[in-house]
């Protein structure tokens, strides 16, 4: 009965927390599953844990197994975010095209500097496409390990100006023509990680002399 009877009185406690204090609250937990958890305790918990979405600048999801549609929910509540990093791992998630088409309507979608995708088998052109289209602010971007082609690369150096980096370590699909074109259009490019792609010599040559002091890794 002493249980039950403190933890009447610590939820009547919570729940006289201004909401912006109970979402940063919320902001400080880092467990996905935890916070997923706590969602469902009622109307206010929910209502929290989505505003505390809303303050984070990165969102890393290492580990964590959602669906494309779990995905894009967090990703449309995070407002303010500006780094965005779904690396593969044994419980990763796998986001498809289908995730980065919801991504890519997302308000935070034209602020994001930073997106690692790399590893994500279940992507392709068709996803990268529209995900880049609306990445105007878009400083570093890796999608090595994914079967994306030059397509990718075109759309990348027509929407992605300001982009500093790529990874494109293993993209064995990519040729001389989609890297000369994105070389050629990124004028701020200054590293380029093409490891394990089917690249000649001569087109890291190349490279070089369209754009002198580049840093390629290969």
């Amino acid at each position: 009965m002493m249980n039950e009877a403190v933890a009447v009185v610590e939820e009547a406690e919570i729940d006289r927390l201004p909401i912006d204090l109970l979402a940063h609250i919320f902001y400080m937990i880092s467990s996905f599953t935890d916070l997923a958890q706590a969602s469902a305790v009622c109307r206010r918990w929910k209502l929290g844990v989505k505003l505390s979405y809303g303050r984070r600048e990165k969102l890393r999801l290492a580990g964590c197994k959602m669906d494309d549609d779990a995905t894009v929910r967090i990703v449309r509540y995070a407002h303010a975010l500006k780094e965005l990093d779904i690396p593969r791992s044994r419980w990763a998630c796998q986001i498809t095209d289908r995730g980065l088409s919801g991504i890519s309507s997302a308000k935070c979608i034209g602020n994001l500097k930073f997106i690692s995708l790399w590893g994500m088998t279940g992507i392709t052109d068709s996803g990268i496409v529209q995900l880049v289209s609306r990445s105007s602010s878009l400083r570093h971007l890796n999608i090595g390990g994914t079967f994306i082609t030059d397509d990718s690369l075109f759309a990348i150096a027509k929407s992605c100006p300001q982009l500093k980096t790529i990874g494109l370590w293993c993209c064995r699909h990519v040729t001389p023509a989609g890297l000369i074109v994105l070389v050629g259009k990124c004028p701020k490019l200054k590293s380029i990680n093409v490891w394990g792609s089917r690249i000649p010599p001569y087109c890291i040559t190349d490279l070089i002399n369209i754009r002198p002091g580049l840093e390629i890794k290969s």
